[in-house]
């Protein structure tokens, strides 16, 4: 992984052979690349994003989410199945109802970075 922190201070300088190889040895492959693109192109809803924060709140159906972020049922549906998709959310069934919560700790931690950085 590659952090702030571990990029050298180049001054100016050319990008030298060394230097072009410990970047391009921590870089993940074009695989990843291309996954973790297509989760944040997820995240690059509104709507979605609604839903997962309300999500954050509490496990909720789709009527109830469909009731707190004002959309239809069908609406909530579609997204929801994108969200599961991309294993963003988990569900579970009581009786005939399927209630939805995040899938784990780290769509929680996405979210949150994002709201601290938009505010910053």
């Amino acid at each position: 992984m590659i952090t702030a922190r571990n990029i050298p201070d180049r001054e100016g300088k050319k990008l030298n052979d060394d230097l072009k190889k410990q970047i391009n040895d921590k870089l993940p492959p074009d695989e990843e690349l291309f996954e973790l693109a297509d989760l944040f192109k997820v995240f690059g809803d509104p709507t979605r994003l609604k839903i997962l924060n309300a999500l954050l709140c509490s496990e909720l159906c789709v009527q109830d989410i469909a009731d707190v972020i004002g959309m239809s049922e069908s609406a909530v549906s579609h997204q929801l199945r994108v969200l599961k998709q991309m294993d963003l959310v988990k569900n579970r069934r009581e009786g005939k109802t399927i209630f939805y919560s995040p899938a784990d700790s780290h769509i929680v931690t996405i979210l949150n970075t994002g709201i601290e950085h938009i505010e910053e």
